[in-house]
């Protein structure tokens, strides 16, 4: 195992490197229980050992009959689960009563607890996309909610070339145990370009950084396995009539795993 100066030892790694993607740790569908894998596939390619995740402009909507607003999503999770077709038991619900149309086959392929976890990554934005990289419970037990959001990026909130604002910190969603701790940080990076964006996960807090500077930190963080999601996102609604033909994107270089 690779060891760092810091007494961090690598536990899990994804170049990228291989013709396809990794199907033991990677499923390339957003939320696909409350929709179906058919429809919530993501458009992506790997190519120059880089993962690029894109929505072109034939991509339909997510949850098109039901989700508001509409949203279109490429998106690939290390985890899956769900209860059967009608039950309310999925993961990250988006509205109060909502139920599962397609049941999910359990899938957990990388799923850590209190670690250390970076994702190298640019992104190609406009102002109705973002490009996030988050963690959430795995909610195979309903209070396993809360997530642990390690970079959001919403184009809108990027000055090109410049400045960015990055959304990092803790939802507690349906946690008891968790305190609503999330802020944007504007940082005089180029998002065009290769970062680094990372979290610090122990028992008692959570440290936010980017290209290896501490950016925020939050106490005391969800206490139990997660899976980790990576997404580029469009927002039709928020078009001003000339951006139809745009490709938003994340290209996502590696993602690394460590454990003390």
């Amino acid at each position: 195992m690779f060891e760092r100066p810091d007494g961090l030892r690598i536990r899990f790694e994804d170049h990228f490197d291989t013709a396809e993607l990794d199907h033991g740790v990677w499923l390339p569908h957003y939320l696909p229980a409350w929709s179906s894998r058919v429809e919530t596939e993501a458009t992506y390619a790997i190519r120059d050992s880089c993962l690029y995740l894109t929505i072109p402009p034939s991509q339909g909507l997510w949850c098109a009959a039901d989700h508001e607003p509409p949203l279109r999503v490429s998106g690939i999770q290390s985890g899956n689960f769900s209860g059967p077709v009608g039950s309310t038991t999925g993961q990250q619900p988006y509205r109060t009563g909502l139920t599962v149309s397609e049941e999910q086959k359990t899938f957990w392929g990388w799923t850590p607890e209190q670690a250390y976890i970076e994702i190298r990554a640019r992104g190609i934005v406009t102002q109705r996309s973002m490009i996030a990289c988050w963690l959430v419970g795995l909610e195979d037990q309903p209070q396993r909610s809360a997530e642990i959001c390690v970079a959001e990026i919403f184009g809108k909130a990027v000055a090109a070339g410049e400045s960015a604002a990055i959304g990092m910190g803790l939802h507690a969603f349906r946690d008891p145990s968790v305190t609503e701790d999330f802020e944007a940080i504007r940082l005089p990076i180029d998002v065009a370009d290769f970062h680094t964006y990372a979290v610090d996960w122990t028992a008692e807090k959570a440290d936010f950084l980017v290209d290896g500077v501490q950016v925020r930190s939050c106490p005391v963080p969800p206490a139990y396995p997660m899976q980790l999601m990576i997404a580029a996102f469009d927002f039709p609604a928020e078009s001003d009539g000339a951006d139809d033909q745009r490709v938003p994107a994340l290209i996502v270089d590696y993602v690394r795993g460590y454990a003390r």
